[in-house]
């Protein structure tokens, strides 16, 4: 697994508190999803696990490196959306698996060295699975590495997130993000990086799935309903079919230039006939939108509602 060029400091501070044997026994890698942070969590676990390693980096070739490509590494443990007891997959980590993970640890290497476990995505753990994982934080085993992962680390509770060696992924530079599109073969980068917010992990998947396409889409949409043609149902409907989401970021991200071009004087490229002030609400309530969708909410209704204000 290559580490990406902004990843390099990061790596280079945690490998050092390695050289001196003060790594942390939590790690929270955090920020926005794209970024790298489950490639960066990849390469320094099996790198821990590694035999033979080169400054962290894993050699892919001895046994602990082969079981862990295989995803059958005895020292490892990874923690995500469980299955509930009719065969539905949760919508969050529950105090269970939690319990399980720190009776798992509570055992001796098999290999003779670190244990790793994950827990992805740690901002989906509800009330009483942080609690329990507090306890874990405080009473940590040795030669035991817990690494958390959360797109959204201001959902975990503060008393987490104290007690963990925190790595907050940013949004590299505009130069940096252009230099590692072109080199991933992405044919716009430009554009993608455009469409994306500055963040080239999502540029470089959205410039192969559609999605510049969706944001033409959204816009089309919004402008038809400002004028009057569109009709708010039939676009709900169509936005919740592919990735609802994702529907959601371009629509706040066209609230976001149509504020823009208002405060520049510029033509507005959506018509939108609401004020700057209710515009602005516009723009928190699609995000809101976006963090309804995790929950029980039905994202028709969501998506309605938010299309209707903007009519």
């Amino acid at each position: 697994m290559t580490l990406r060029p902004w990843h390099a400091e990061a790596w280079q501070r945690l490998q050092a508190r390695r050289e001196r044997g003060a790594l942390p026994h939590a790690l929270l890698l955090a920020g926005a999803a794209g970024l790298g942070k489950r490639d960066f969590l990849h390469t320094f676990a099996q790198g821990l696990l590694c035999q033979q390693p080169a400054d962290g980096v894993p050699c892919g070739t001895c046994r602990s490196c082969h079981f862990f490509v295989a995803g059958t590494h005895p020292d490892v443990v990874q923690l995500s959306f469980g299955l509930r007891k009719d065969g539905v997959q949760r919508s969050e980590i529950v105090v269970d698996q939690i319990r399980d993970l720190s009776q798992r640890l509570s055992m001796s290497s098999q290999f003779g060295g670190w244990q790793v476990a994950t827990i992805d995505p740690a901002d989906a753990m509800n009330a009483p699975a942080a609690n329990a994982l507090l306890k874990t934080l405080e009473e940590p085993s040795q030669a035991t590495m817990l690494i958390l992962v959360a797109d959204a680390p201001s959902r975990l509770p503060a008393t987490i997130r104290s007690r963990c060696q925190r790595i907050d992924f940013a949004v590299p530079s505009r130069d940096e993000s252009l230099a590692w599109l072109t080199a991933e073969g992405v044919k716009d980068p430009a554009a993608a990086l455009l469409a994306a917010g500055g963040n080239p992990g999502m540029a470089r998947d959205w410039a192969t799935d559609g999605a510049l396409k969706q944001r033409s889409e959204v816009r089309g949409d919004l402008l038809a309903l400002a004028t009057g043609r569109g009709d708010a149902v039939e676009m709900a409907k169509r936005w919740q079919t592919n990735d609802p989401s994702r529907y959601l970021w371009f629509a706040a991200q066209a609230a976001t230039d149509e504020l823009r071009a208002r405060a520049e004087g510029t033509k507005s490229p959506l018509e939108s006939t609401l004020d700057d002030e209710a515009l602005d609400a516009w723009y928190g309530q699609a995000n809101r939108a976006r963090d309804s969708l995790r929950g029980p909410l039905r994202a028709d209704l969501v998506l309605l509602e938010l299309l209707a204000a903007w009519r």
